[in-house]
């Protein structure tokens, strides 16, 4: 990773900011980009004062300016772009018939049209350097959640748009990447979307026993280094992709079951 120049995007907190950090360490020139301006830039400044590189863009991914704005401007002060990750996202708690039809356009605004928005205007910076194009996502995107329809959809989509760009580029070099990364300790769920739009406020579930966001961005770049097509980080997550294909009637009353068992969930 030494002096790869590598754009993260939602890297105000969770695996977004953990990825940023671990890149730096590894010697890679970084772009944090986030709608958080002041953490972001707390955060380059931090990294450039222990002799990483580091410098950060306000960026609204569900703004096609912005996107714009952020390859450019990462080209125009770096030379070039290796690795664009699409880390930026937001969730929901809701069963889709009590949602506002407002929160499911957020969602696909924020997790899918910007990892579209990006990948557009990266894409041939990443074709010319032979790098990679990574989108974050979740056991959500190969199978349904109840009541997180929306970002399953989001997940869902995000996995279609990425595979066919795979294929399209097959015989260029770029490296595309799926990272589905399981239930990780962030503030996600704090800030998921209730039926009415507002933010939840409150994690329903138990932090601690997550995977650490340093954990995910460690195996990440693990993957990235072998060129990784889809990677799949915990075991659960794994069987879900397996027997969502065998078996989804069980996979179906596995899902509800569990996140039935969560606080308040919206379905019993």
């Amino acid at each position: 990773m030494k002096d790869k120049v590598v754009i993260v995007t939602g890297a105000s907190s969770g695996i977004g900011l953990a990825a940023a950090k671990e890149f730096a360490k590894l010697g890679a020139r970084v772009v944090l980009a986030a709608r958080s301006e002041e953490i972001i830039r707390n955060v380059a400044e931090e990294m450039t004062s222990s002799g990483q590189v580091a410098i950060a863009l306000k960026t609204d991914v569900t703004n096609v300016d912005d996107c714009r704005n952020l390859i450019e401007k990462t080209v125009g002060k770096f030379g070039r772009l290796d690795i664009l990750i699409n880390n930026a996202g937001i969730s929901m708690r809701s069963l889709f018939i009590d949602a506002d039809l407002d929160v499911l356009k957020k969602l696909m605004d924020v997790n899918f049209w910007g990892t579209v928005y990006c990948s557009k205007f990266a894409l041939p910076y990443l074709i010319k350097s032979r790098g990679s194009l990574v989108g974050v996502s979740s056991v959500a995107g190969f199978h349904g959640l109840p009541g997180r329809s929306g970002y399953s959809a989001s997940k869902f989509a995000i996995h279609g748009f990425l595979e066919s760009l795979r294929i399209e580029n097959l015989k260029n070099g770029l490296h595309v990447m799926i990272l589905s990364a399981g239930f990780t300790k962030s503030e996600i769920r704090k800030r998921a979307l209730t039926a009415s739009g507002e933010t939840q406020g409150y994690t329903p579930r138990d932090e601690e026993k997550m995977m650490m966001p340093e954990e995910v961005a460690r195996a990440m770049i693990r993957a990235i280094r072998k060129r990784k097509r889809n990677k799949i980080l915990t075991v659960e997550g794994q069987l879900i992709a397996l027997l969502q294909r065998i078996i989804p009637d069980i996979v179906d009353k596995g899902a509800y079951n569990k996140l039935a068992k969560e606080p308040d969930s919206p379905f019993k």
